[in-house]
């Protein structure tokens, strides 16, 4: 029965479209930072606790961070991976964990009812405080993710993307994959685990956010109880500067598919960039709403080169990547890079028109209520305001700050980040055809 109504639960929406709930934060006394909105529209409490653990976290051993944390829940506390499961389930909560480039988390979701909800708390901090790494475990994981890596040798897509971010990153800790490589990955050990959860899963290191159906006063002692067992330790050390590319470089790698695959770009810009809206707003007309933008425009309407083609600004806390992305046939690859070029050439010359403008801030306004309409949602906005240091009115003050955009700032924003002498093109596939000097967007 109280799976049932926790399944219903999750299909309702929690929040008005029109609510930008107010943000509170405090510490606790082993150092994490919390931040906490009260909703009560459901009796559902969300929570993720973030580390800077992530794949830029890896050093010389890439794999380890997504190892640590897929190893968490599969076994705790003297709990194997089977009880912690049929617990978690007993009481209708769900728990996960994750770890990506900037990023690692855990989550937890369970209804608020005081008994329900300190046992999956209870639960969810012998995993995060706890974790066992039984050596079987190690194995079991170690081999998912050798297959998950022989699937990436199969994917075009996930190629170039694996490709554009170690090239562009080079030796910083952003070229890292997630997914790690398959002998680095062989090599790990229960002592590298052991020693990556002891170093970054501390107190000082961790943000945890809270959302849903709970008082300031329960929330903290949630946090409390979830975290106040980790040692204090000291947070990550601040990643290295991005190093610029010192010229265009133009890579393809040899891969037996009917459609070439590609990313054209460059390290722009880090999540507290003065720059963000104007380089958010303008990403948006340029490539990053999907059909309705410039690169979709030249490069599928107009020429019909590619079924998708976007762009994408992906900020972290140093300089994350701009790039733009497509997939064609291989023997119109020249003609499509040359468009896909020459429409980003235009645009950071000239930014987007008054139009195109006036469309992006409408469509992202407009569609601003969709991100705050679940706990969930509101959830990960949290973390990510208090993980990369942004202001805690940022979601109150969203809007203005999109509806201040101007043409100019676009175009300011583009030219002072997105170098077009330093672009590093990406192509994975057998393309043909050169095109790059003789194609050319409309102006």
């Amino acid at each position: 029965m109280l799976a049932r109504l926790f399944a219903v639960l999750l299909s309702v929406i929690a929040l008005p479209a029109w609510a930008v709930p107010p943000v509170t934060t405090w510490q606790t006394a082993n150092g994490a930072r919390v931040v906490f909105v009260e909703t009560r529209e459901l009796p559902i409490v969300d929570v993720s606790v973030v580390f800077d653990a992530a794949s830029a976290r890896d050093g010389s051993r890439p794999g380890l961070a997504r190892l640590t944390s897929a190893l968490l829940a599969e076994g705790a506390a003297g709990l194997s991976a089977d009880a912690i499961a049929e617990r978690f389930a007993a009481i209708g909560a769900q728990f996960a964990t994750d770890s990506l480039r900037d990023m690692a988390s855990i989550g937890l979701r369970s209804l608020s009812e005081s008994a329900t909800l300190d046992a999956a708390v209870d639960l969810a901090t012998k995993i995060l405080t706890r974790p066992d790494f039984p050596a079987d475990a190690i194995e079991r994981v170690r081999r998912q993710m050798l297959v998950a890596l022989q699937q990436v040798e199969q994917s075009p897509d996930d190629l170039v993307e694996r490709e554009f971010y170690r090239l562009l990153y080079g030796d910083h800790p952003y070229a890292s994959p997630p997914e790690g490589t398959a002998a680095a990955v062989a090599a790990l050990t229960r002592e590298d685990v052991r020693e990556f959860w002891g170093r970054y899963y501390v107190g000082r290191n961790a943000v945890v956010a809270i959302v849903g159906d709970l008082d300031r006063a329960k929330a903290e002692r949630l946090a409390t109880s979830l975290v106040g067992a980790l040692p204090a330790g000291e947070p990550a050390s601040p990643l290295l500067a991005v190093q610029s590319l010192g010229a265009a470089r133009r890579v393809n790698l040899e891969h037996p598919s009917t459609q070439t695959h590609l990313r054209l770009g460059e390290a722009a810009i880090s999540r507290t960039d003065p720059d963000y809206f104007p380089l958010y707003v303008g990403n948006h007309a340029l490539g990053g709403s999907g059909l309705v933008s410039a690169l979709a425009e030249e490069v599928r309407e107009k020429r019909g080169l590619s079924y998708s083609v976007y762009s994408t600004l992906s900020p972290m806390r140093m300089e994350g990547p701009f790039y733009v992305g497509l997939q064609t046939r291989n023997d119109q690859t020249g003609e499509a890079v040359g468009v896909a070029l020459e429409t980003l050439r235009r645009f950071v010359r000239d930014g987007p028109t008054e139009q195109e403008l006036d469309a992006a801030k409408r469509n992202i306004t407009g569609g601003f209520a969709l991100r705050l309409d679940s706990n969930k949602k509101i959830l990960g906005q949290i973390a990510a305001i208090a993980f990369y240091g942004l202001p805690l009115d940022y979601l109150a003050t969203f809007s203005d700050q999109v509806n201040a955009v101007t043409v100019e700032s676009v175009g300011v924003a583009f030219r002072r980040h997105i170098d077009l002498d330093r672009l590093l093109t990406v192509t994975v596939g057998q393309p043909s055809g050169d095109g790059l000097a003789r194609t050319s967007a409309s102006p």
